[in-house]
Formats: structure tokens, C-alpha cells, sequence
């Protein structure tokens, strides 16, 4: 395996460790049962523009009682 191969790979497995770290709130946020579907939709358009901030806010502020179904 030549070297720009090797650096195409590390280079990938960088790009998508990235790209986890990045998703995460927003898997977080999609997997929760404290916000309602409106709520975390907003949650989840924050933290595409405010990133990181938008979901520790999210851990703070989002409602921590379980909401009636009726």
C-alpha cells in the first residue's frame, strides 16, 4: 500500500470520527422521550446552526417529566 493510500484512509476514518461526533447531539436529541416531536425538531434545527451549545442547552432546559399520551 503506497503512502497516498494510506493517508486517503487515515484521512477518511478522520472525516467520519468528525462526522460522529458531530451527529451525536442530534441522535440524542431524536432518541429522547423528554421533549415532545415539535420541541426537538427545534432543538434539532439549533443545533445545526448553534452546534454544541444548542444541545447542552438542550440537557439543561428540556423538560424532565414524562408527558401524558392522550
Amino acid at each position: 500500500m503506497n503512502s497516498e493510500a494510506s493517508s486517503a484512509i487515515v484521512g477518511l476514518f478522520i472525516l467520519g470520527i468528525v462526522f460522529l461526533i458531530w451527529f451525536l447531539p442530534i441522535l440524542s436529541i431524536m432518541l429522547s422521550s423528554r421533549a415532545s416531536k415539535s420541541e426537538k425538531l427545534a432543538w434539532i434545527i439549533a443545533v445545526l446552526f448553534i452546534s454544541w451549545f444548542a444541545w447542552l442547552f438542550y440537557l439543561l432546559l428540556a423538560p424532565i417529566s414524562k408527558r401524558n399520551k392522550n
